[in-house]
């Protein structure tokens, strides 16, 4: 009767040795669903992504509200009869000058700010 229980046992743990251990085993299985949880939200970030650089080619190839905002922002460009006001938070440094003082006739040079910031010259 001893040896038939050990034999049983030692069965049972030749058993249970693929479905823990194994190519298919439970260990394997949460590793394989770790991975996919990271490739999703990968490609979840990917998506928006994606979603947002679309809707920007759309609003390039449509119209040319975006090329003027860009314009503005990137390029400081300003219509023709229209003013840069810039305005600073307490926190914000001043912008640096050059050093040695510009003449009063000659505009300063803009910096990009927010296109909200821009006002046309009334």
């Amino acid at each position: 009767m001893r040896l038939i229980t050990l034999a049983l046992a030692v069965l049972l743990l030749l058993i249970q040795y693929p479905l823990w251990l194994g190519k298919g085993g439970w260990l394997r299985v949460r590793e394989l669903e770790g991975q996919l949880n990271v490739a999703q939200e990968k490609n979840a970030a990917l998506k928006s992504r994606n979603a947002k650089l679309e809707s920007e080619v759309r609003d390039l190839k449509d119209g040319t509200g975006a090329v003027e905002e860009r314009a503005r922002y990137e390029l400081s460009m300003l219509k023709q009869n229209e003013i840069f006001v810039q305005i600073l938070g307490k926190d914000q440094p001043k912008p640096q000058s050059s050093g040695t003082p510009a003449p009063a006739a000659a505009p300063a040079t803009p910096v990009p700010a927010a296109p909200s910031a821009m006002r046309p010259k009334s």
